[in-house]
């Protein structure tokens, strides 16, 4: 009996053995369609080779107030738990996929009783087996799983790519929200100034010293101060409500920033090194690679479509027409039914290869598109990171030598020397550099939180999958 029960599973073990056959075409990664360094050149900073590109976010960021507010958005953000639900569900998937190359083995039991006047009839049934599970002689089933496999691998660097994305917008709309807020400490300010301004001009012109044109002049000013005030608190509500949907909940006061300059010196510069083959690692990047294996792995599985597809059925169990003589050696059979198919005539096994082979080339365009569009985004991050303090160091000289400007100018015009509009022109241009340098900050700090997004390199996000 114990011959006869191995027979069919060893006929299993034979055919599964020979399933060794892979018609996929090997996978060689192609090589990166970028120059092998990142530019270099007046506009960008000078690099060290033994820089690491990249950092974690946590040593990116140093602001105590920041830190909580992307935790807070890794852990209730919606977008990226619509991307962890993909990962799942292409996890669920693969497992699905997978468990076809090994014979899902079932169980029945089963009775029946017919009588016909006094004849009585009883039959009992048990077996065990497993129904059309395909010998994968040609590779199909095993490339369908590696495809599988491949788009899980995919998702899940999808899930990193987002990670590190909500983190870098998180960041962005916080420095957002610091800058606004300045802008709206700097309009109120500057209303406050044009009102005084106002106030002597009235006062002037009442004593028959100054012309109701330099009234009207400085009246414009103040309106433009109120304008700007009502504008920019605007944005400061808009930039809130922004950084409440990335935190995926209500943002308190106590963790909104307290200034731009502060901000500024909280976030670390992130290097990029030398080589652009850093960018392979990037997350996109990869996710781009895993669907190239994928489709890879798809052209495998038609073309084995084209060969005999085998099956095998086979079941071991025991029949007997009375219950207490069903586990007797006389009641044990079993059965195999191995069978073969393939298409002769007609079928979409060839248009299916076809089809695979297009999307291989489509996947392959899409990788080196993503290498090709990382580059140019690191590289352009570099070039802002390589003039940025430059120009926030003019800006600042601008900044000061406007206020000297209009300080010489209003005590011109308050000494009768000069018109009120030359005083005006002078309060619009620093008011005006004044903006420019906040805008100025916040690009610095963007563009280090951009180079963070970009180079991608924040494998520690991996680890809250």
């Amino acid at each position: 009996m114990k011959r006869a029960l191995l027979t069919p599973l060893l006929s299993l073990a034979s055919l599964t053995a020979l399933s060794a056959c892979d018609m996929a075409p090997h996978y060689v990664r192609p090589m990166p369609p970028v120059p092998a360094n990142f530019p270099s050149g007046p506009a960008y900073a000078a690099a060290l080779a033994t820089e690491k590109p990249g950092l974690p976010w946590t040593a990116l960021v140093g602001d105590a107030r920041l830190r909580s507010v992307i935790d807070r958005a890794l852990a209730n953000n919606r977008d990226l738990r619509a991307a962890l639900a993909n990962v799942e569900a292409a996890r669920a998937q693969y497992r699905v996929q997978r468990a076809a190359r090994l014979p899902a083995v079932t169980g029945e039991a089963g009775a029946s009783f017919s009588r016909q006047s006094d004849n009585r009839q009883n039959s009992y049934s048990a077996n065990i087996g497993f129904s059309a599970f395909e010998i994968d002689l040609f590779g199909r089933v095993r490339n369908l799983s590696q495809s599988a496999l491949e788009s899980y691998l995919a998702t899940e660097e999808g899930a990193r790519s987002t990670r590190i994305t909500l983190i870098a917008e998180t960041a962005a709309a916080y420095a957002t929200l610091a800058a606004d807020q300045e802008l709206l400490a700097l309009a109120r300010q500057t209303l406050a100034s044009a009102e005084r301004t106002l106030a002597l001009t009235q006062s002037l012109n009442r004593a028959g010293l100054r012309g109701k044109l330099d009234v009207h002049q400085a009246e414009t000013s103040v309106e433009q101060a109120r304008s700007d005030i009502a504008a920019q608190a605007t944005q400061v509500a808009q930039d809130h409500n922004a950084l409440n949907l990335l935190a995926g909940a209500p943002v308190e006061d106590a963790l909104l920033p307290q200034s731009l300059q502060d901000l500024t010196g909280s976030i670390a510069k992130v290097p990029a090194g030398l080589s652009s083959d850093a960018l392979l690692q990037r997350p996109d990047v990869l996710q781009a690679e895993h669907q190239l294996k994928a489709a890879n792995a798809d052209i495998g599985a038609a073309r084995a479509a084209m060969f005999p597809k085998i099956s095998l059925t086979a079941a071991i169990g025991v029949a007997s027409s009375a219950l207490s003589s069903l586990f007797t050696g006389e009641g044990f059979a079993w059965s195999a039914a191995p069978s073969a198919a393939m298409p002769i005539i007609g079928g979409g096994a060839r248009g299916n290869l076809d089809y695979s082979k297009a999307q291989r080339d489509l996947a392959l365009a899409q990788y080196e598109k993503a290498i090709q569009t990382a580059f140019q985004e690191v590289s352009d991050a570099l070039a802002r990171e390589g003039t940025i303090d430059d120009q926030q160091a003019a800006q600042q000289r601008l900044v000061l030598a406007s206020q000297r400007s209009y300080a010489l100018a209003d005590e011109r015009y308050r000494a009768g020397i000069d018109t009120f509009l030359n005083s005006l022109t002078s309060q619009r241009n620093l008011y005006s550099a004044q903006q420019s340098a906040i805008a100025t900050n916040l690009a610095l700090i963007q563009n280090r939180i951009l180079l963070y997004r970009v180079i991608g390199a924040d494998f520690a996000t991996g680890e809250q999958s």
